[in-house]
């Protein structure tokens, strides 16, 4: 059990997002307070409002949501956060990330954290091995991040090769070790 630790789970506009509903009920199931940070773009495969019933807590969708108090919600969210779980994280998403390009909540909440950050990328495995996807994935490395996946299998472009996101078992079980890790 995670001990009512913090994620913030940020999803970003892969056609695995669906799959971030699932990690969500995982995560929520071993004890964690789950907080969903969602792009635009993966709005545009799965409903903010299936994570907030899955989380059991509003959505974050923009950088401009409203929160109570007079704290801006990206900084409490980072404050607040004991892992930061990007999943899936695309290929511009690894890129914003690495530049330290901060221009939606998520990665402003991924600049302003000094929480870990655990990454499960997923993308065409063209983009996962282009060189800019690798030095920016090198960069991350550097920072303290870690990676989780991708997995290889048939992708959702039709090709074969590195790029799905690793099962959300894999992922969750991934959190629950670096919490605890943080705990001890």
């Amino acid at each position: 059990m995670a001990g009512n630790k913090t994620v913030i789970l940020g999803i970003t506009g892969s056609i695995a997002a669906y799959k971030a509903a699932d990690l969500a009920s995982l995560l929520v199931k071993d004890g964690c307070e789950v907080h969903v940070v969602m792009t635009a773009s993966a709005q545009r495969f799965i409903a903010p409002l299936t994570l907030q019933t899955l989380s059991k807590n509003p959505v974050t969708t923009d950088i401009f949501d409203e929160q109570e108090g007079w704290c801006p919600g990206h900084i409490e969210l980072a404050d607040r956060a004991d892992l930061l779980l990007i999943a899936p994280a695309t290929a511009a998403a690894l890129a914003r990330l690495a530049n330290g390009l901060a221009d939606d909540a998520l990665t402003c909440i991924a600049l302003a954290t000094r929480a870990p950050w655990l990454i499960a990328p997923a993308m065409n495995g063209k983009m996962w091995s282009h060189p800019a996807t690798e030095r920016n994935t090198e960069l991350l490395r550097e920072r303290g991040a870690v990676f989780v996946g991708p997995d290889e299998g048939l992708l959702a472009c039709g090709y074969e090769g590195a790029g799905r996101l690793c099962p959300v078992e894999t992922i969750a079980a991934r959190v629950l070790e670096m919490l605890a890790h943080d705990a001890a």
